[in-house]
């Protein structure tokens, strides 16, 4: 059973009761990230999540670490382009101490100036570890390639240049900028007594005030696809054994009416064992080790990319093949047996992945975001089935722009190497 309140001060709580359950997850979510970040601020949403967990007027770091312990349950968090969330999976008779701890993080911080110059360690640690991985780091290269100087564009982590210059005074502003009542999700999701959860939410959220900012909406620069048609490609020397390549292509907003149609575009093209992908360039080429394809959506716009990585010597011939596999499904409809395969394969990821209690809070919360409603399990499963060929067809044409893709390479290749990845299909 799903209910949404709008407390007095602007919160939005979304609950959906499962009795069948014996676990509850919470989740308190912020609309900020990177993308709402000015030039400076670069880091700063994601250092905040961290800053969050390193005490409070009432709990020190060390006692959160053992509360959610002695709770027998797991807390977390995690910063993305345009959402903060922190979260927390507990027994359902433990679901107001989890309350409470939440609560306690989200109001009473102390972002204290000793813990701030620790953690920017650990934070210039965590991008070094990103830097270190060459199939994060190609992502990271190619989103900067792909997204331009748009914030969008630049590291969730930042830098290690705007994490050094980084003050408490900046914490302390970005927070009263953004963590405001009115763009404040509470997600809950399990075994709970409606009326009296929703009394113990009100206690602890109802009488929350922010002060009245000037600057304090939405600040963020919308983001499109460059108009001018063009092949963009970018090498980045890394002395590595493999190149680790991603091809760019446009994608479609989270909340877009055709975001079931390409959820199975990249499905077929990329999504699993028996993509097209995966069994082109892998199965019967020998090509790649790791081939897949991925979304990635924005309120305003979205990206499909492709990765793989392979022997330098391969590279032009990975790229071209995944060009290839674009065209087809810009010039051939699927068959209805492919087709249906995927249908059954996403719609059976999708109900395992809201079985449980964080599956649940997260897509109540998300919804929330990108749609402003609920969206039933029974409408998603609609909207897949009523997916045709022609549909797919006609996104995939729009899409998959072969004068108009990025591509981004990470790896032993030099710039003698970039004619080679001229496309022709």
């Amino acid at each position: 059973m799903y209910k949404k309140i709008v407390l007095d001060n602007g919160v939005r709580v979304l609950l959906e009761r499962m009795s069948s359950l014996k676990s509850v997850a919470l989740g308190v979510w912020a609309t900020v990230g990177s993308r709402y970040e000015n030039k400076g601020e670069e880091g700063l949403s994601h250092f905040i999540e961290h800053m969050m967990f390193k005490g409070t007027r009432h709990r020190t770091a060390s006692q959160i670490s053992n509360e959610i312990d002695a709770l027998g349950g797991e807390m977390n968090a995690f910063t993305t382009h345009e959402t903060t969330a922190f979260y927390v999976k507990v027994l359902d008779q433990q679901a107001s101490s989890a309350l409470d701890l939440l609560a306690d993080l989200f109001h009473h911080s102390r972002f204290s100036s000793q813990d701030i110059v620790k953690e920017k360690q650990v934070v210039l640690e965590e991008i070094r570890t990103v830097q270190d991985d060459p199939e994060d780091f190609v992502h990271e290269l190619h989103a900067k390639d792909t997204l331009g100087s748009h914030p969008l564009g630049k590291p969730i982590l930042g830098s290690p240049r705007s994490m050094r210059q980084m003050t408490r005074k900046d914490l302390l502003q970005y927070v009263a900028k953004h963590y405001r009542p009115e763009k404040t999700i509470l997600s809950v999701a399990g075994n709970f007594s409606t009326s009296k959860f929703l009394d113990e939410i009100n206690r602890q959220f109802g009488q929350w005030k922010a002060k009245t900012l000037s600057g304090s909406g939405d600040n963020s620069r919308r983001w499109e696809w460059p108009e001018k048609a063009h092949l963009r490609q970018s090498i980045h020397y890394k002395p590595l054994e493999q190149v680790h390549v991603c091809v760019g292509f446009k994608g479609l907003p989270v909340g877009h009416p055709d975001r079931y149609a390409i959820h199975v575009l990249n499905t077929i093209l990329g999504g699993g064992v028996s993509s097209r992908l995966f069994q082109e360039i892998r199965e019967k080429r020998g090509l790649a080790y790791t081939i897949y394809s991925h979304l990635t959506g924005f309120f305003d716009g979205g990206l499909l990319t492709v990765y793989a990585a392979t022997r330098p010597a391969e590279v032009e011939k990975v790229v071209k093949q995944i060009c290839a596999e674009a065209k087809k499904l810009a010039t051939r409809p699927v068959t209805s047996k492919e087709l249906e395969r995927t249908k059954t394969q996403l719609k059976g990821n999708l109900m395992l992945g809201l079985e449980g209690t964080y599956g649940r809070m997260n897509k109540l919360a998300k919804d929330e975001l990108y749609q402003g409603r609920h969206v039933t399990l029974q409408e998603m499963v609609k909207a897949i089935d009523r997916i045709t060929p022609d549909q797919l067809c006609d996104m995939s044409k729009k899409l998959f722009d072969l004068n108009d893709f990025v591509v981004t390479a990470l790896g032993a290749i030099s710039k003698k190497h970039v004619p080679k990845l001229g496309i022709s299909v």
